[in-house]
């Protein structure tokens, strides 16, 4: 089975209440099973919830507490969302995924790409605090914005 980002299934979970549902995956999972996951929520987070970039590196810099979770009204949500990753982490591991398609350029689910911390949209090379979390625990991470036919005809 496999682990994919709830946004992406279209699931209004993102900051600002909406969702980034994709075709692809929607059909993928009219047919099949899958496990939906938003570590902000099981970090406790609202939706909506006001936006939050890392701070000072990128999300294995979080775990390494050399970067922080600071959203825009300036307020530190490093925990919430290491509590949301470890959260969506026991959730996957008790289904037994090992693969993951998460959203890119989220704080949490970016696998290539981030915002970096300035919320001015510049965007920089890194990984969000869940995924890092996932790769540190043998999960393999691909992006909606990978091949996904390949990806999703594996399952």
């Amino acid at each position: 089975m496999l682990g994919i980002s709830s946004c992406l299934a279209g699931i209004a979970c993102r900051y600002d209440g909406n969702h980034n549902e994709i075709k692809q995956i929607k059909d993928y999972l009219a047919d099949h099973e899958a496990v939906l996951i938003c570590p902000e929520v099981l970090g406790e987070m609202s939706t909506p919830r006001t936006p939050a970039e890392i701070v000072g590196g990128d999300g294995f810099d979080v775990w390494q507490e050399e970067a922080r979770v600071i959203d825009k009204n300036g307020q530190d949500v490093t925990e919430s969302f290491k509590q949301g990753a470890i959260r969506a982490y026991e959730k996957l591991e008790k289904q037994q995924i090992t693969e993951l398609i998460l959203k890119e350029r989220s704080p949490s689910c970016g696998s290539k790409k981030i915002y970096d911390g300035t919320f001015s949209g510049t965007k920089i090379n890194g990984v969000g605090v869940a995924t890092a979390y996932f790769i540190n625990h043998g999960i393999k991470i691909y992006s909606e914005e990978s091949q996904l036919e390949g990806v999703l005809n594996g399952y």
